[in-house]
């Protein structure tokens, strides 16, 4: 029994659920969406509307508290690196880039200075939801499996920030059924509009 234990285990232990988590959510706030599966999606949504809420008062004791739940890691650090290819240099992301003095490495080509995840969880994230109470996620189920054990895989992204008629990469249809019904239904009036102009 799990008398008032709140959350769920994802079948596995403590340490590992809690990295699992700050990892997700780190993912999250840099990327703007990402793809896991069904349950650690449910899990880690209560966890980033949390962080978000936190964002939103601005202080050091903010600061200090946001930066003890999530990992404080380099955001954007494959921007700038010399060893990564062009093609990922180049790849969309959601949110503005940052400029190139804001980035630093060493002679030895490791990262030195960057913008760090709660600096930008703090200035780019929170902002975004200053006239909102809450709700800051959404999950999207997609239509498609993880190869090897089948399981449900869905998209948690920050509200505002989709882009597509459809997040699951298939072009909608609804718009083009909308204007089918318009159409027919603005010809149907005309028909019916033209024998009693004759009859009179």
């Amino acid at each position: 029994m799990r008398h008032r234990v709140f959350g769920k285990q994802l079948c596995v232990k403590e340490d590992h659920r809690r990295a699992m988590l700050r990892n997700l959510a780190a993912g999250l706030f840099e990327h703007g969406q990402i793809e896991t599966t069904l349950p650690k999606a449910k899990a880690v949504q209560p966890f980033v509307e949390k962080l978000i809420t936190m964002a939103k008062r601005s202080g050091l004791s903010t600061r200090r508290a946001i930066a003890s739940r999530i990992n404080d890691r380099a955001v954007f650090a494959w921007v700038a690196d010399p060893n990564t290819k062009e093609e990922k240099k180049n790849m969309h992301n959601l949110w503005d880039l940052p400029s190139e003095d804001a980035i630093e490495f060493n002679r030895y080509g490791e990262l030195r200075k960057a913008p760090r995840l709660v600096q930008h969880l703090m200035s780019k994230v929170a902002p975004l939801y200053a006239d909102r109470a809450g709700g800051y996620t959404r999950i999207i189920k997609l239509d498609k499996r993880r190869v090897g054990d089948q399981t449900d895989l869905c998209i948690l992204q920050l509200v505002g920030k989709e882009e597509g008629p459809q997040v699951s990469g298939r072009r909608s249809n609804r718009r083009r059924m909308a204007d089918k019904r318009t159409a027919y239904a603005a010809e149907a009036r005309k028909k019916g509009a033209e024998p009693a102009a004759k009859s009179e």
